[in-house]
């Protein structure tokens, strides 16, 4: 089974852009993560000049910025059985002119793409359902994945967006669990 988890960072959790369920989505992921998985870590990850920031014309206050407590995954998947580490964590978001919310073709720490290591049958979890968890789930749609979309392991900005996204994203052919 190949779990990709979206964003399980600081910023999005207790930070600078805390999403509803953030807490709740977290302990959920935890709680399913098995020996067998195979687990990979999607994470935002900009310079302090990032077009996506208010300041610089976007529509977000500054996040995840690299090097920050905020950008780092959160505690509780360093403690897992699947701790975060140079193979299994992609980031995106780097280049400070575009916005990047799939993480399909984010690059770890050995410059491979996620695109290049997931199996066939994805499952996605993470944070934020409306943005990054879409635009992935739609990525690996488009590359003919099976994409199966969890909906109790999610975190939101916005709860009335984040239920019709998971209709839109079933009407499109992900599976959502």
């Amino acid at each position: 089974m190949d779990l990709i988890i979206v964003d399980c960072q600081n910023d999005f959790i207790d930070g600078t852009m805390v999403c509803k369920n953030a807490n709740v989505a977290v302990d959920n992921i935890i709680e399913i993560l098995k020996d067998d998985m195979n687990v990979y870590y999607t994470s935002d990850f900009h310079p302090n000049n990032h077009m996506s920031f208010e300041e610089f014309g976007g529509i977000w206050p500054p996040h995840c910025v690299e090097g920050t407590w905020g950008a780092e995954i959160h505690d509780k998947f360093h403690e897992s059985n699947h701790a975060p580490n140079n193979e299994n964590t992609f980031f995106k978001g780097r280049n400070p002119k575009e916005e990047e919310y799939s993480g399909h073709k984010a690059r770890n720490g050995n410059d491979q793409m996620l695109k290049e290591v997931v199996g066939d049958k994805i499952y996605i979890a993470g944070i934020a359902s409306e943005y990054c968890v879409r635009e992935t789930a739609l990525a690996f749609l488009k590359d003919g994945k099976e994409v199966i979309v969890l909906k109790d392991l999610l975190a939101y900005v916005d709860e009335d967006d984040h239920f019709k996204n998971l209709e839109d994203l079933e009407e499109k052919g992900v599976i959502i669990e």
